[in-house]
């Protein structure tokens, strides 16, 4: 840009922000900077547009149309020209606008005699909030200089837009008086359900406003303080009645609240102090140190290690401060759909349960810390929401749907009727799965079908009395390893294993021996890089490589098991061989507890999680040597496909009810009756109502599912006729479709089928 018309876009800037800056009601301002910007940019007219409610744009102030028709006329996204580059949120240069397709005469503007058109989209957090728009009776072409000059112009109008004083502070909270577009978001389902709310920004990062002090003791003395009263909060917590149960978001609080007394953190915040800092600035020293020195890390436990001291940083600064940032205050919205990077588990807790409807994170992960604490308080999570803070503002209104992992921001009165149905209809539904709460799972023509519950924390059991499931069909032993600093010893896990077999009762427990590695690494492993972690290094394969760890894990289920019925799977084994050396580990535990006159379980079953579909082919050497089979419907899937279920690309690309999978899953059935091998299936697959009819039409007894679904099941298997299914399966399995879902969805309505999604 030639140096004479860059100074002359820096005046105009510089004329732009004393306006800004300047005295009078942001409409006054707004009159001033349209007047300037025409005289700047030698316009003739200078107009400027807002986004209202209901994806409105009004005419806000104009220099050189008519004022009259300042506040009336108003044009709807995509509707003209200036909603075009609204819809577009691009440039629109035109030398005749009148000719263009898209122009729409409004005459109490009196525009008609003005010809040529730049309108640019005002934006802010990647949303259009406005449109400026100048024009000239010529009939011309802008140049880009003019073109990149108003876009930065439009930067500085997008300021004095979103401070929110232009329109107000009614219409931005309600759904009618929305002035921003709607949006959809996706991420990665943490913790299901539905909630409507109002966003609400975590926001924990208090500003510094002293950096240096001249009286170490006093800072010293201040820290103590702060300390101390930190800690009393934290106990608080740990007591409120939300987390009175137990299981491991106690365990996550408990293992925060020991880091808030870590000698090492406290000794360099006093350190830090000793040099010449305030407390204030000491403990922020102290965590860009730490920011710094884990910025690369990649290990998912020491991540989140340093989002618990991001946590604890920023409380103890409050705490130094005087500063309260939380749910505390009065002036948060009723309902309250929180927004955030990243959260320490105790962070969530600062907001009042009553008011809390859901969670929402950039980051985040199904086995993080606070996502563990927000399924304490049964509140819908979503994780990995790319921009999620960039294009969510305060007090937007926001609709959550955990199961499908999608959110609607600023949602139009349709979604949020859609939403309020959808609720009070999961409310109806809930009461009537409780209603039967207490029947059997048994078809109309006389079938029972085993419902149990997949669980990997002691809360998911909750689910067992509240679904009436039969039993555990699969406890993911790992999970409670995961939030924990360390490998816990064998009498920590006896500890554990007599919980979740003391909450079951005398129901059936199965449980699945650690299935680590991949994408769930433990935080005492190093972090092993492999180009297929799927495929790699994990669940029995590590258990056999490190035959001491599970050599503990299994000491402690025969102690846990002592005088009850005990029964062991062992995940993801590729080969028989795998299976007897893992057998041979198990039975060295027993031999020892024998050894001591330990009391043994009534009676032990083992079992092996079928995942890898070569081990089809060594069912013969298998079934006699075993007491139960499982199949591990994600893993199986996702293998025999070929296809990763975590990459979006491909993993709606096949149907679990296609005709090859349902064909190897009837060959399955028939092989284990023929064995008089118990079989169960346990997954995704089971808790889908459809894709669990297919499972019993197929000769499945015994299927594992989420506790949320146990209802919608239960109530399709009651309105089934095994029999007539089974008959009309057979003529499906041979079929070249790529899916049988239409058919059997027809099957269902045909045949009065209660299946309803999940």
């Amino acid at each position: 840009m030639p140096r004479a018309e860059m100074s002359g876009h820096r005046r105009a800037l510089r004329r732009l922000r004393r306006i800004m800056a300047g005295s009078g009601s942001p409409q006054e301002r707004l009159d001033r900077l349209v007047k300037v910007i025409a005289e700047e940019m030698a316009a003739e007219v200078c107009s400027v547009y807002v986004m209202r409610a209901g994806e409105v744009l009004e005419l806000f102030a104009t220099e050189g149309l008519n004022p009259d028709a300042v506040h009336k006329t108003r044009l709807r996204v995509g509707e003209g020209l200036v909603g075009t580059v609204a819809a577009t949120a691009r440039p629109l240069n035109l030398p005749d606008a009148q000719s263009h397709p898209q122009f729409s005469y409004r005459p109490e503007t009196g525009e008609e005699i003005y010809h040529s058109l730049l309108g640019v989209p005002i934006l802010r957090g990647g949303r259009v909030r406005g449109v400026v728009v100048i024009q000239n009776q010529a009939l011309r072409v802008y140049d880009d200089e003019e073109i990149e000059a108003l876009d930065i112009i439009a930067v500085v109008m997008a300021e004095l837009i979103a401070r929110e004083e232009l329109i107000s502070p009614e219409e931005r909270t309600t759904a009618q008086g929305n002035a921003i577009l709607p949006t959809r978001l996706t991420g990665v389902k943490i913790n299901g359900g539905l909630a409507v709310g109002e966003a609400v920004l975590h926001m924990t990062r208090v500003g510094v406003q002293q950096m240096f002090s001249d009286d170490p003791d006093e800072e010293h003395v201040r820290l103590a303080n702060a300390l101390s009263s930190m800690h009393s909060e934290l106990d608080q917590m740990l007591e409120m009645h939300e987390l009175s149960d137990v299981g491991e978001h106690r365990d996550v609080i408990a293992t925060y609240r020991q880091f808030a007394e870590d000698r090492g953190w406290v000794r360099r915040i006093r350190e830090a102090i000793d040099g010449g800092l305030t407390a204030e600035a000491a403990v922020q020293k102290v965590q860009e140190d730490n920011r710094a020195r884990m910025s690369q890390i990649s290990d998912p436990y020491l991540r989140e290690r340093l989002h618990d001291l991001e946590d604890l940083a920023n409380r103890l600064v409050q705490h130094l401060s005087g500063t309260t940032i939380g749910g505390s205050d009065d002036q948060l919205p009723d309902r309250v759909v929180l927004l955030a990077r990243n959260m320490g588990p105790a962070e969530l807790l600062d907001y009042q349960p009553g008011r809390l409807q859901g969670l929402l994170l950039e980051e985040g992960s199904p086995t993080s810390h606070v996502a563990i604490v927000a399924r304490a308080l049964n509140i819908p999570v979503i994780g990995m929401v790319e921009g999620l803070l960039s294009r969510i503002d305060s007090l937007d209104p926001v609709v959550v749907d955990g199961d499908n992992a999608q959110i609607f921001v600023r949602p139009g009165e349709d979604i949020l009727q859609m939403a309020a149905s959808n609720i009070e209809l999961q409310e109806r539904r809930r009461e009537a799965y409780a209603a039967m709460r207490g029947e059997p799972a048994i078809s109309r023509d006389g079938v029972r079908i085993i419902l149990n519950v997949n669980a990997g924390l002691l809360m998911d059991l909750n689910g067992l009395d509240e679904s009436g499931a039969d039993g555990i069909g699969l406890y993911r032993t790992e999970i409670p390893f995961m939030v924990r600093a360390e490998f816990p010893d064998v009498e920590t896990q006896t500890e554990l294993y007599r919980n979740v077999l003391a909450q079951a009762g005398d129901r059936p427990v199965m449980f699945r021996t650690l299935d680590i590695g991949g994408d769930k690494q433990l935080p005492y492993f190093r972090d092993v890089l492999e180009e297929n972690p799927a495929m790699g290094w994990r669940a029995i394969r590590v258990g056999l490589d490190r035959p001491g760890m599970l050599r503990r894990q299994l000491r402690a289920l025969i102690r846990a098991s002592e005088g009850r019925k005990l029964s062991v799977m062992f995940p993801m084994v590729a080969e028989v061989a795998e299976f007897i050396s893992a057998k041979k580990i198990l039975d060295m535990e027993i031999a020892r507890a024998r050894a001591r006159d330990a009391k043994l379980p009534t009676e032990l079953k083992v079992g092996v999680m079928l995942e890898v579909p070569g081990l089809m082919w060594q069912l013969d050497a298998l079934l006699p040597i075993i007491d139960f089979l499982s199949v591990g419907s994600n893993d199986l899937f996702q293998f025999m496909f070929a296809t990763d279920r975590g990459n979006p690309r491909v993993a709606d690309r096949y149907d679990v009810l296609s005709p090859g999978l349902l064909s190897l899953l009837r060959s399955l059935v028939r092989r284990c009756e023929d064995a008089e091998v118990s079989l169960s299936l346990c997954g995704e697959m089971a808790g889908r109502p459809l894709e669990a009819m297919a499972l019993i039409g197929m000769g499945f007894r015994n299927i594992s599912m989420p506790p949320a679904t146990i209802g919608a099941v239960k109530s399709m298997v009651r309105s089934l006729l095994v029999a007539s299914l089974r008959d009309y399966l057979e003529t499906l399995y041979d079929l070249p479709d790529h899916s049988l879902r239409e058919k059997l969805r027809s099957f269902s309505r045909d045949h009065g089928v209660n299946i309803v999604d999940t």
